[in-house]
């Protein structure tokens, strides 16, 4: 298993202001976040690529692994640290054919048996939600926090759990054996984002 610092993990969103978009993930590193995926849903293939060597900039400098979600032409084209798929994307085990042992590979699994499979194919975690109500992504199934506690006991690799995390909620996630906290509104919509990455990462130290 790799050993990655999941504690604080950003997941990007979709900005027509790209100076905004990038000034946003570096002061967010600069506030403690240790891992930062690049979700772009809807850009044509050279702008998420030419977005994604923008950010790999940031993340190289600070040395902070950088994920691509779901594209993993993109990911192997940037040399990115590694890839995030989904249910509906490409399966876990042809995803880690294609990058190597040595790409960081993250699956979104909402059920234990999701959760296994992902590990026995070869992810190096997971990714679980929505543990609370989200506006980023309406269609991500909703889990309890007894759920997300199962998964966590149930496979060997780290979860980090995903949807709706605030500064007001994230507390209640404390005792759940997550490995972090993956966050989008809460460090993008933030109009001081360093600080709220801060804070993120206190309460979830704490």
């Amino acid at each position: 298993m790799k050993n990655i610092d999941l504690s604080l993990y950003l997941v990007t969103d979709k900005s027509d202001d790209v100076e905004k978009f990038l000034k946003t993930i570096e002061e967010a590193i600069k506030g403690g976040v240790s891992v930062v995926q690049i979700r772009e849903k809807t850009a044509d293939t050279l702008d998420f690529y030419n977005l994604a060597l923008n950010v790999k900039k940031i993340t190289e400098k600070y040395d902070v692994p950088l994920i691509i979600n779901d594209r993993v032409d993109v990911a192997l084209a940037i040399d990115a640290d590694g890839v995030h798929v989904g249910q509906s994307d490409m399966p876990c085990d042809v995803t880690r054919a294609l990058v190597g042992p040595d790409k960081i590979v993250g699956v979104s699994a909402a059920t234990i048996e999701e959760a296994k499979k992902a590990e026995s194919d070869g992810a190096d975690y997971i990714g679980t939600g929505a543990v609370f109500p989200t506006a980023t992504k309406d269609d991500a199934p909703k889990i309890t926090k007894n759920d997300l506690k199962e998964i966590v006991e149930s496979i060997n690799i780290p979860v980090v759990a995903i949807g709706g995390i605030t500064l007001n909620n994230a507390h209640e996630l404390n005792d759940t054996g997550i490995a972090g906290l993956s966050v989008v509104s809460a460090i993008m919509s933030s109009e001081n984002p360093k600080k709220s990455s801060e804070e993120l990462l206190k309460i979830f130290n704490s």
